[in-house]
C-alpha cells in the first residue's frame, strides 16, 4: 500500500468518524423525553387539593403550573452558556397563592384583567356594580381567576400542554352571565410559552383575560432596570391619579419616557420627569399596538445583555400592559436570595384595553351569548 492509499483510507476513517458523530449528537436530541408530570402541591383550610403540574420539553425547559389561579410558579429559560434558570417571580411556600396571591404571581386574570373605573359599568340597559378592590376600582376581576381553584388536564406530552378550565357562574364578583373559560399552556419544544384562552356566556358580559407573570431574564431577580425593552406601540394611554385611562391616545414619540419603538433600557427613563411616571410610580401604563388587527404579530421583544436572554411577545390582542414592578417593595422573599426590591421584575399583559366597558371610543370587550372569546400569546425564548 503506497503513501497516497494511506492518506486516502485515513481521510475516509475522519469522515466517517464525523458521520457517526454527527449521528449521535442527533440522537441524543431525539431521545430526550418530554413529559408532563402531575403532584399535590397543598391543600386548602377548606380542604381542596390544590396540584402542580411540571411540563418539560425535549430541549430541558422547565415550567411548573399549579391549579390555584393557574399560576405558572416557575418557569426556566437558557442563557447564552446553556444554563437552565428560572426567569418568573413567586413566592417561596403555598400559603400566599392560596390566601389572596396579593402581587398576581403567575396567575391567569379575569374576568377583567386591569381596572374599571369605580367598579361600575352599564351593558344593555343594565347598571353593575363590581367590588371595589384599588382605591375607588376594580382591578383584575376582584376576587377573581387568580383566586380560583381550576380544573387541570393534560391533553398532550410530546409538546407539553395543559389545559385549565373554569366556570365563573352568574353574578360572581357581579358579573352577568355563566362564562365558561379555558386556558390551554403549551409548552413547545422550541421553547416558547403558548397560552390559548377561550370562553363563552350564556348572557351578554364583558370579558378581558391576561397572564400576569413577573419576568426577570437576569435569573437573580434583583432588577429589571438593566433589560431593555422594543415595544411595537406609537401610542399609548394615559392615565389618571387612580390609573385609569383618560380617554386619549396619546403619541410616545418625541423622546418622551414612553417610547419604545427602539429597544432601549428600562431603567433609561423610569424616574424622568412626567406626570404619567408619577402617578403610575414607573410604568404601569397600556401601549396600544400599531397593527391592531386581530392576527398574531410580534409586539414586543424583552432583552437581557449580560445573560443572553431574549424574550419575543407575540399576540392577537390590540394593546399590552406593561408594568415595571412598581409595588414591589422589598416585603416578599425572594425565590433566590433575599428580598423582592422595588422593579425587580416585570409584567408584559396582552389584553384589551382597561376601563373599556366605560369608554366608547375603546374597542368593545363585550361576549354575546353564542359567541366565543378566543385569542392567543406567545412568549418565545431565544438567545440574542
Amino acid at each position: 500500500m503506497n503513501f497516497k492509499s494511506i492518506i486516502i483510507i485515513l481521510i475516509a476513517c475522519i469522515l466517517q468518524g464525523c458521520k457517526e458523530e454527527a449521528k449521535s449528537e442527533t440522537h441524543s436530541v431525539e431521545e430526550a423525553k418530554s413529559s408532563v408530570t402531575q403532584s399535590v402541591y397543598a391543600i386548602t383550610s377548606e380542604g381542596e387539593e390544590v396540584h402542580k403540574y411540571t411540563l418539560i420539553n425535549i430541549k430541558g425547559m422547565q415550567m411548573e403550573v399549579i391549579t390555584m389561579g393557574g399560576a405558572i410558579i416557575s418557569l426556566t429559560a437558557p442563557d447564552k452558556e446553556g444554563k437552565y434558570e428560572d426567569i418568573v417571580l413567586g413566592y417561596t411556600t403555598p400559603d400566599l397563592y392560596l390566601n389572596g396571591n396579593p402581587s398576581y404571581f403567575g396567575a391567569i386574570i379575569g374576568r377583567y384583567g386591569n381596572r374599571v373605573a369605580k367598579g361600575k359599568f352599564t351593558l344593555e340597559g343594565v347598571d353593575y356594580q363590581l367590588p371595589v378592590n384599588d382605591g375607588v376600582n376594580h382591578l383584575h376581576g376582584g376576587k377573581g381567576f387568580d383566586q380560583r381553584i381550576w380544573k387541570a388536564e393534560i391533553i398532550a406530552e410530546d409538546e407539553p400542554s395543559l389545559k385549565l378550565s373554569y366556570t365563573s357562574v352568574n353574578g360572581e364578583e357581579g358579573y352577568p352571565g355563566n362564562l365558561n373559560v379555558s386556558v390551554i399552556y403549551t409548552l413547545t419544544n422550541n421553547n416558547a410559552l403558548e397560552i390559548t384562552y377561550e370562553a363563552d356566556t350564556d348572557k351578554t358580559t364583558i370579558i378581558n383575560l391576561t397572564q400576569h407573570s413577573y419576568f426577570n431574564l437576569s435569573g437573580n431577580f434583583k432588577t429589571i432596570l438593566d433589560h431593555s425593552l422594543e415595544i411595537k406601540a406609537d401610542k399609548f394611554l394615559p392615565v389618571d391619579s387612580t390609573l385609569i385611562p383618560t380617554g386619549e391616545l396619546r403619541t410616545v414619540t418625541g423622546r418622551t419616557p414612553f417610547d419604545f419603538t427602539v429597544a432601549k433600557n428600562i431603567g433609561k427613563d423610569i424616574d424622568a420627569d412626567n406626570d404619567q411616571l408619577v402617578k403610575g410610580k414607573g410604568y404601569d401604563h397600556c401601549w396600544i399596538f400599531n397593527d391592531t388587527i386581530k392576527h398574531m404579530k410580534k409586539v414586543a421583544g424583552l432583552h437581557h445583555k449580560e445573560s443572553g436572554r431574549y424574550m419575543t411577545v407575540y399576540t392577537d390582542q390590540p394593546a399590552i400592559q406593561f408594568y415595571s414592578g412598581n409595588f414591589l417593595d422589598g416585603t416578599l422573599e425572594s425565590k433566590k436570595e433575599g428580598k423582592y426590591e422595588k422593579r425587580s421584575g416585570l409584567c408584559l399583559e396582552t389584553q384589551h384595553y382597561p376601563d373599556s366597558p366605560n369608554q366608547k371610543k375603546f374597542p368593545s370587550v363585550v361576549l354575546r351569548a353564542g359567541e366565543v372569546y378566543k385569542t392567543k400569546t406567545i412568549y418565545e425564548f431565544s438567545i440574542k
